[in-house]
């Protein structure tokens, strides 16, 4: 390894991790169905104890819902690197959940809104849109982060 570059990194607390997840608003949730992998750009909410994430369908024929619904455990990161020696990341695995309708009722426009963010749009027809919420029952949390 003498020629290759590296940076050592360290294990950030569980206040650093809180904090992460708090704050950051978004990161890639990993899943999987039979052996095929499939990661996707997600908001979260982080409420101390379980992650919630917003999904969409437009159509009723979503594969990441299809693939949610068939996943055991799910991974969930965030990062960011800021130059080669300036970075974190936190990685979260457990179990997912689809919160059911009445659950999902709790959230008006206004709570998903504080809670999300803006819903990113792709080329969907808004009106058509369903919100699908699911919830991480949380197995374990790993962050990272290089020395500041």
């Amino acid at each position: 390894m003498d020629r290759i570059e590296y940076v050592y990194t360290f294990g950030m607390s569980d206040d650093e991790v809180d904090e992460r997840l708090r704050s950051e608003s978004a990161g890639v949730l990993s899943l999987a169905d039979d052996g095929a992998a499939y990661g996707i750009p997600v908001s979260h909410y982080y409420d101390g104890d379980s992650l919630l994430f917003r999904l969409s369908d437009d159509d009723d024929d979503s594969r990441k819902l299809d693939v949610a619904e068939a996943t055991t455990e799910a991974s969930f990161v965030l990062f960011d690197a800021d130059g080669p020696d300036l970075s974190w990341s936190v990685v979260v695995t457990g179990s997912l959940r689809r919160l059911s309708e009445e659950e999902q009722a709790a959230y008006d426009a206004t709570e998903l809104n504080e809670r999300f963010g803006p819903l990113r749009v792709f080329d969907e027809n808004v009106d058509e849109i369903d919100l699908v919420l699911y919830e991480m029952e949380i197995s374990s949390l790993l962050g990272r982060r290089t020395d500041e």
